[in-house]
């Protein structure tokens, strides 16, 4: 049995325009300049506490500046023109993993439950993880605690487990919690940052990705 845990923003889906606009308007609420873009995304995968004190530091306002975020980001997912659309073939490999009684999924992410919960329903997906870790749940990545909570609730170990992600963090969080780590070069930090903190491979398309774990490979 195979546990391949995913991370959802720049993994699964692509939220990179409703996360920017939730945080320029986080940042104007708060009378601050918002971040470039770079800026933004590079603390995409982060929990919110986080994610702001790397942007506005330790002594910036890091509690209203996430609450404000949270309003944003509910208010502009209603919004047509800030959708989150499944990054491409990734629909389908879930779907196939789904199906498969040797794998088990998971979900490891920076976002709320209330966020996870939204998109495991929009997508149809009710069920089909057997965990699901989020910033309501464990300390923020790169710290190991969602992993090792997502293989304690699946019941599989690390040596049986991959986690899938687009971040520097995603793949910290994997080494620190002795599970493979597998890199998507489609999402928030470039190829060499994923490899620099631990990834095994990093991978272009979800049809490369689906390889991996047709072959027996992956961790």
């Amino acid at each position: 049995m195979k546990l391949v845990v995913f991370d959802v923003d720049g993994t699964l889906v692509d939220s990179q325009h409703l996360i920017v606009a939730a945080q320029v308007t986080a940042f104007a609420e708060n009378g601050l300049p918002a971040p470039s873009r770079a800026e933004s995304l590079s603390v995409v995968g982060l929990s919110l506490p986080q994610a702001f004190r790397r942007l506005v530091g330790d002594d910036g306002p890091v509690a209203e500046l996430s609450e404000s975020y949270k309003r944003a980001f509910n208010a502009l997912r209603l919004d047509p023109d800030y959708e989150e659309p499944l990054f491409p073939g990734m629909g389908e490999l879930i779907a196939r993993l789904h199906a498969r009684d040797d794998v088990r999924l998971g979900i490891a992410t920076g976002k709320s439950r209330r966020g996870v919960d939204h998109l495991v329903a929009f997508n149809g997906w009710e069920g089909w993880f057997a965990t699901t870790q989020t910033a309501d749940d464990a300390p923020s990545k790169p710290d190991p605690a969602m992993l090792l909570q997502a293989m304690a609730e699946a019941g599989v170990g690390p040596s049986a487990t991959v986690m899938v992600g687009d971040t520097s963090y995603d793949m910290a969080m994997a080494v620190a919690a002795g599970a493979a780590a597998i890199g998507v070069a489609w999402g928030y930090h470039p190829a060499g940052a994923l490899f620099g903190a631990g990834a095994v491979t990093v991978v272009d398309t979800a049809s490369a990705l689906g390889d991996l774990f047709r072959d027996g490979s992956g961790g």
